[in-house]
């Protein structure tokens, strides 16, 4: 038996996850059941492989002023400077603070599924986000400036020939502003991601594998989210 090597080892991480999204669409007919075994399968991936620092759920997110975004498929927040706000069987409620990144996970990519991604998206920005000063052992740091948070589309597909072309862009650049898409994956095809006002579009193969690791490039560039100020949640109860 031969001895693994690394390029196998990500060909066999984007191999899983390609099958179970085919899975999900070949073998369930209701369409409620394809998106939920679909978002299943990214917040499984994110789940198993980036640090254990990040929580990923399918999550409302609400500031401390109650309001309150869309639900988001895929939602990569943090446990250790915010609590939960609240959480009920599949019902969970995280704080805007939290929010590290947010995905909609869709069967094919789309003028219609980009266009929701980011209306999801702008629902999440558009919150209220506090910030306190941190105490460490080498004295108070002062409060942090709440960063971007990054927002994108997962699908295994995409009807446009090429999938990753000039109408994908066209779609990717067309939005609110609060709404941009900064990464994506079409699983069969490629990822997309953001450079400055510019996107780069990378058709090929292990495109899961890929996408992965930018999502945790772009998670180490943006450092750890501001520690919240519970106390002015706690001003919202009665």
């Amino acid at each position: 038996m031969s001895n693994p090597t690394l390029p196998t080892l990500l060909e066999h991480l984007h191999g899983q996850v390609e099958a179970e999204l085919r899975t999900a669409r070949q073998a369930l007919n209701h369409p409620t059941d394809k998106g939920d075994a679909s978002e299943t399968v990214w917040i499984e991936l994110l789940r198993r492989y980036l640090p254990s620092r990040y929580i990923v759920s399918k999550a409302h997110v609400v500031d401390s002023q109650g309001a309150f975004s869309d639900q988001i498929d895929v939602v990569v927040h943090d446990r250790q400077y915010s609590p939960l706000v609240f959480s009920f069987k599949e019902a969970l409620f995280v704080p805007a603070e939290s929010v590290y990144a947010v995905f909609e996970a869709k069967q094919d990519a789309s003028s219609e599924t980009v266009g929701y991604a980011q209306k999801k998206a702008a629902s999440v920005r558009c919150l209220r986000r506090t910030s306190m000063p941190v105490p460490t052992v080498d004295g108070v740091r002062p409060a942090k400036d709440p960063g971007h948070i990054l927002a994108g589309l997962l699908t295994l597909s995409c009807a446009w020939k090429p999938p990753l072309g000039e109408t994908l862009a066209g779609h990717l650049g067309h939005g609110p502003d609060d709404g941009v898409l900064d990464l994506g994956c079409i699983a069969d095809a490629g990822t997309f991601s953001r450079n400055g006002n510019d996107y780069v579009l990378q058709p090929g193969t292990r495109a899961a594998t890929k996408f992965l690791f930018e999502l945790i490039a772009r998670l180490q560039e943006l450092g750890t989210v501001p520690m919240l100020d519970v106390r002015a949640y706690a001003m919202q109860i009665p």
